[in-house]
């Protein structure tokens, strides 16, 4: 296995700059202290650093030698609207913000791979250290992108490393093609006209259509998509009526679509407008949909995944994922723009730790110093002398 023997030490500050990022979370575009705290650490080993793009993203530039290839490596760095139930003693102390998805681990890791490439320097071309703002559904990523993220910061390749609670700690995965979900989301507005409970002859009834429409969404997977794919669709909010006594004039169905491949998500929109045209029809109703595709699916360049797990079999424990996630990630844009992938860090401690997104979740420090060892064996390889 690889050792990076200097990496022990830069661990126990990183921890501690992690936990005061864990302590004062910020969300997606407002990342601001976060931000300049990445910055400042930058700045501090010497790195040519950028601020500002995407709104609050950070770029670090190190460059050694004298050859063109460049590798990008990216981590996220906002925080969830979710209140943290760990009774930690560097819990969140913003009231509904809380890094329930280990994006503070993920930017002490970049950093402590910015730290140890800085001064080992063992490499010959351009690391560009990417701190993201906003994936947590605000497509971040995209923004960055859509700035001229790659025309500024040339990335040969470009990867992403993020922790996985369903992984046992220090194992490394990724897979050839599809990791992770593209993430659609919908909400159809059932129209009539309201009415007294005691007479809905007066009006055509929002709450039956409503639980029809629910009804017949969730036949759409089982029916219309072949069983060779792989798709969910959940309905996740309904919304109408403020009294018992009250016909709603207005009932809202809201949730979300998660596909691999264009073409099914392509079928499942369409048969989502057509269910709920052929609700309204059948109930006298008027209906609407906001219909978003967020965030594309996650796919990765099928060489650059291989490479990343021959890597990552230096490392430690590096898995072939058998299956990819139906969870969405913004880093999806970054791959649209250039090859690269999307790699799990194993965080378990044991079996039923805490998922993403919990409120009683927190990183595992112990797997920091595999996250930067693998960011450095991925520079070194890449850009090997």
């Amino acid at each position: 296995m690889t050792q990076h023997a200097d990496v022990a030490d830069l661990v126990e500050p990183l921890v501690a700059f992690r936990r005061d990022i864990h302590r004062h979370p910020e969300l997606g575009f407002a990342e601001h202290r976060t931000a300049a705290r990445i910055a400042d650490a930058l700045r501090e080993i010497g790195l040519e650093v950028h601020e500002g793009i995407g709104t609050t993203g950070v770029v670090g530039v190190l460059k050694v030698g004298t050859s063109d290839r460049s590798i990008g490596l990216r981590a996220d760095m906002d925080a969830l609207p979710m209140q943290e139930q760990t009774n930690l003693p560097y819990a969140s102390c913003t009231p509904g913000v809380f890094h329930g998805c280990g994006h503070d681990g993920h930017v002490a890791m970049l950093l402590g791979a910015a730290q140890y490439l800085a001064r080992t320097r063992d490499f010959d071309g351009t690391v560009n250290f990417i701190f993201q703002p906003a994936e947590e559904g605000m497509g971040g990523a995209g923004v960055m992108v859509k700035e001229g993220l790659f025309d500024r910061f040339p990335c040969d390749r470009v990867f992403a490393l993020h922790n996985w609670p369903d992984l046992p700690a220090g194992t490394i995965a990724t897979r050839a093609g599809p990791i992770m979900g593209a993430a659609d989301k919908f909400a159809i507005t059932l129209i009539g006209q309201g009415a007294h409970a005691a007479l809905p002859h007066k009006s055509p009834d929002a709450i039956l259509a409503a639980s029809d429409l629910v009804q017949q969404l969730n036949t759409i997977i089982s029916r219309r998509i072949p069983a060779t794919e792989s798709a969910v669709l959940s309905v996740t909010q309904i919304h109408g009526g403020d009294t018992h006594n009250v016909i709603p004039a207005e009932v809202r169905v809201s949730g979300t679509v998660r596909t691999f491949n264009p073409v099914v998500q392509d079928v499942i929109e369409a048969a989502i407008r057509q269910v709920m045209a052929g609700v309204a029809l059948a109930h006298g109703l008027t209906a609407q949909i906001e219909y978003d595709r967020y965030y594309p699916a996650t796919i990765n360049d099928a060489q650059a995944a291989e490479d990343a797990l021959a890597i990552a079999a230096t490392v430690g424990t590096a898995l072939r994922a058998p299956d990819p996630a139906f969870t969405s990630e913004d880093f999806s844009f970054m791959l649209q723009a250039r090859p690269g992938a999307y790699l799990w860090l194993g965080q378990a401690k044991h079996d039923g730790a805490p998922s993403l997104h919990h409120p009683g979740y927190d990183f595992n420090d112990e797997v920091m110093a595999t996250g930067i060892h693998m960011h450095v064996a991925l520079v070194e390889t890449h850009l090997s002398l």
